[in-house]
């Protein structure tokens, strides 16, 4: 048991990200109930669908879930009213300022984290009264920080900065990276990519084919004059790359985006036309598994690892 573990009351220190399209109640129920932590990403629900996902959940996993919630989205404070009147102990927030809403959930016993990319950021976090912090490296997928550092760079970067526990995220789908990651300095690590391509996830089945055929090179980080967001590339991220080399202001690229992109693409499939978040690690990435059997391959790779590496030292 490390200060993770404790801190969320868990098995092993694996912790499902909150990815929007693909993080419902049954992804979420199936990382918490093989010892992980499950996230319901609440960034693409309404506070009525997000309600209903947390029901379902807590019907599926008599043990700890969370829900993640980026900022930055529209009914934030519906979103967090349903929170609080469901009784979810666990939230990881993300894109926004830490301090607007981490005194109004410790206040009701709620557990909070915050999604960081960079060093100065988890400083105000720890100032913040956040419980733990998530730093995310440049390999992620989805929205990333705009200075671009790497999860090597970056995790003995902030252990160094604050003294709250650490998580690690960003590349990340194996034991052996989360050895790496432990070794840095973190003491829990957060998967994204590796659970999309999970059978429990609501990423559509065509969009989880697309993970496991990427190769290395298959992401860019685009949107950089919007908020940078890190992208498989397709129709429309070409589309995009194109604006951006043209000098494309952010009102051009907003109207490029349109909106719902996301939406047609991981959730409703739409390959070439919708904007298909995921990580430089896809390309890691050879088979979509049950979440509980990714749990448990990720630790007890992680074991083996340890084992490894004090043999050969």
């Amino acid at each position: 048991m490390n200060r993770v573990t404790k801190l969320f009351g868990i098995d092993y220190p694996i912790i499902q990200a909150g990815m929007i399209w693909c993080s419902g109640w049954e992804l979420a129920a199936a990382v918490s109930n093989a010892g992980g932590l499950g996230l319901i990403g609440a960034g693409s629900m309404s506070p009525v669908l997000l309600r209903a996902h947390i029901l379902k959940c807590k019907e599926t996993t008599d043990r700890p879930f969370g829900v993640n919630i980026p900022l930055l989205y529209p009914c934030v404070e519906q979103t967090m009213q349903v929170i609080a009147d469901e009784g979810v102990k666990i939230v990881f927030t993300s894109g926004g300022k830490p301090d607007l809403w981490t005194s109004f959930l410790k206040d009701k016993g709620i557990k909070v984290a915050h999604v960081v990319p960079g060093a100065k950021y988890a400083a105000k976090c720890e100032a913040a009264g956040v419980d733990a912090v998530v730093a995310e490296g440049f390999e992620a997928g989805g929205h990333n920080g705009r200075e671009e550092t790497t999860t090597l760079c970056l995790i003995p970067r902030v252990r160094e900065t604050v003294k709250i526990p650490l998580i690690a995220a960003g590349g990340i789908t194996g034991g052996r990276a989360m050895l790496a990651a432990m070794v840095l300095g973190a003491e829990g690590v957060q998967l994204g990519t590796r659970f999309v391509a999970s059978l429990e996830s609501t990423a559509h089945i065509d969009f989880k084919q697309k993970v496991l055929e990427c190769a290395e090179g298959g992401t860019v980080l685009a949107l950089k004059k919007l908020a940078p967001v890190r992208l498989l590339k397709n129709k429309f991220c070409a589309e995009v790359m194109e604006l951006e080399s043209r000098g494309a202001t952010p009102e051009e690229l907003s109207a490029l985006l349109g909106k719902g992109r996301a939406g047609k693409g991981m959730f409703e499939g739409d390959m070439e036309n919708g904007e298909l978040e995921i990580g430089q690690a896809a390309s890691l990435v050879k088979e979509i598994l049950p979440a509980g059997d990714i749990v448990r391959k990720v630790w007890n790779e992680y074991l083996r690892a340890v084992e490894e590496i004090k043999r050969n030292c």
